[in-house]
């Protein structure tokens, strides 16, 4: 199928150049769409650790220890993008729920 642009106002076909290197464009998008979508699992999952790590520091400054569902729930956080081979696996990731 056809690509256009517009020119001037003007719909203007895309040369055979232009395809290519849109095609090219595509592909290389395609390409990074794992790498995208793990990056912003991570961003999703340290936002929950940092926001949980003054619970860490208020206990180390308590001297009280923290209760083995709370380390337990911090730990699948951090190993919660092992194993990940898809982007359909990445946006099926379901966080644990927080003790």
């Amino acid at each position: 199928m056809p690509r256009y642009k517009l020119v001037n106002g003007e719909r203007i076909q895309f040369t055979a150049e232009e395809e290519a290197q849109r095609d090219q464009e595509e592909a290389d998008w395609e390409s990074g769409a794992f790498d995208r979508a793990l990056e912003k699992l991570r961003n999703d999952r340290n936002k929950l650790l940092a926001d949980s790590d003054w619970e860490v520091t208020m206990a180390k400054e308590k001297g009280t220890n923290l209760s083995s569902a709370f380390k337990t729930w911090r730990q699948d956080l951090r190993d919660i993008t092992e194993g990940l081979t898809t982007v359909e696996e990445v946006e099926g990731v379901v966080f644990p729920e927080k003790p």
